[in-house]
């Protein structure tokens, strides 16, 4: 008998710890959940629950016909955001809240946090986010039997409920940052050694498609952090090109170029940083530890 009351005591001790998210601290001392988790635990949280709230109420049908919401009925939507993120506090509770007045299933619904900061930027804590193209969040991926058909990134290309009918009919709006789009695809899907043989062609493509220089910045960093050097490198090389006056774009490059460990180039980035801005902090900064090293 005491065995049976020890295993049942240990099975539920594993299922309280397997329910309990994941948290941590960023480099502002504020707590953030990190990797799966429950929808209560943002409901309830005294932090999570007050932006949760007041965004949950930003969002109401429009009030026309909704007959799309049955193709949604076998849907599942994998939410990838962050705790710490603007658009992912506005956008995932009106998402939830939609969903919910549609009356499909709030159990389709799986949540995944990422991490800020430097180490792991972008990232889950069991690299849940790999080989599924995360570079913004809130991501929304649309699956049915297991296979992605339509994604939101970051914000709706229209409004939500106009995005979610788009996709329910078989015309989704293509998602936000096609350039990024466009070589997290061209990485994925070619070698280095092909790319860099027409990289005319890629750029081309690239300037074509980019919005602003933050997009493939932020690219950059979510490769440079997730150790994937030479992709970080090229994406943050076409940005020197196509933004040739935007000292942010340099000052990243040149920090690719650091963790690289090519300091001659690194020093090259920076000296630009500084003739575009003087008084840019970080560039400043590097290049005086640079020029200490070198005497």
């Amino acid at each position: 008998m005491k065995k049976h009351l020890l295993l049942i005591t240990l099975l539920f001790g594993h299922l309280a710890i397997a329910q309990t998210p994941q948290t941590y601290l960023n480099a502002r001392a504020e707590k953030h959940l990190a990797g799966p988790f429950n929808l209560e635990v943002l409901k309830a949280d005294s932090i999570y629950g007050v932006w949760f709230e007041e965004n949950w109420k930003l969002f109401s049908l429009k009030g026309t016909p909704t007959d799309w919401k049955k193709n949604l009925e076998n849907t599942e939507v994998d939410i990838y955001l962050g705790t710490w993120c603007g658009d992912s506090k506005r956008w995932v509770p009106q998402f939830i809240k939609m969903w919910n007045d549609l009356g499909l299933d709030q159990d389709k619904l799986n949540f995944t946090a990422l991490y800020d900061g430097v180490e792991k930027y972008k990232q889950g804590p069991n690299g849940e986010e790999k080989g599924l193209r995360i570079h913004r969040v809130p991501t929304f991926i649309f699956k049915e039997e297991g296979k992605e058909y339509a994604r939101i990134v970051e914000y709706p290309r229209n409004d939500l409920e106009l995005d979610l009918a788009q996709i329910a009919v078989g015309y989704a709006s293509e998602p936000n940052y096609r350039a990024a789009t466009y070589l997290l695809e061209l990485f994925e899907n070619e070698s280095m050694e092909d790319i860099i043989k027409d990289v005319r062609n890629h750029l081309n493509k690239v300037n074509h498609l980019v919005g602003k220089d933050r997009e493939l910045n932020t690219l950059g960093y979510v490769f440079l952090r997730s150790n994937r050097i030479q992709e970080a490198l090229l994406t943050f090389q076409f940005n020197t090109i196509i933004y040739p006056h935007s000292p942010r774009v340099f000052n990243s490059y040149g920090e690719g170029l650091l963790l690289n460990e090519d300091k001659a180039g690194a020093i090259r980035a920076f000296k630009r940083v500084i003739e575009l801005d003087p008084k840019y902090e970080n560039a400043n900064r590097r290049l005086q530890e640079l020029e200490t090293d070198n005497k």
